[in-house]
């Protein structure tokens, strides 16, 4: 259950994103937004991907790497923010948004981890 949240999350944020990008594109700025477009879509990929891992660990592994995506499209947030590219408000409900992305990827890696482990105790 905690998964279709968390992919129907990703993939709302992705869109959400996507809109920021193109309003960035047409201000002309291309570098900063192809980075944030990368990363904030690539969250949700590898939630996808997750799903059809091959192991636990494999599981454990493409959520991990969306937890990296997370983090770094924070930092592409905070840059287009303290660089005035977007406005205060859309960087709140943006960053609003990965926090929860991003606990709730932790808290499934956390759980993840604490399963495998059960079953080689």
């Amino acid at each position: 259950m905690k998964e279709s949240i968390l992919k129907t999350k990703s993939y709302r944020f992705a869109l959400n994103t996507i809109n920021v990008c193109k309003r960035l594109m047409e201000q002309k700025e291309y570098i900063l937004s192809k980075q944030l477009l990368r990363s904030s879509t690539s969250i949700g990929a590898n939630i996808r991907e997750a799903n059809y891992a091959q192991s636990p660990k494999d599981f454990i592994h493409k959520l991990t790497i969306s937890l990296k995506e997370c983090d770094e499209t924070q930092y592409w947030l905070e840059l287009l923010s303290d660089s005035n590219y977007i406005e205060k408000s859309t960087f709140n409900n943006l960053y609003n948004e990965s926090n929860e992305i991003k606990k709730m990827l932790i808290s499934s890696i956390l759980t993840s981890k604490k399963k495998l482990n059960n079953t080689h105790s």
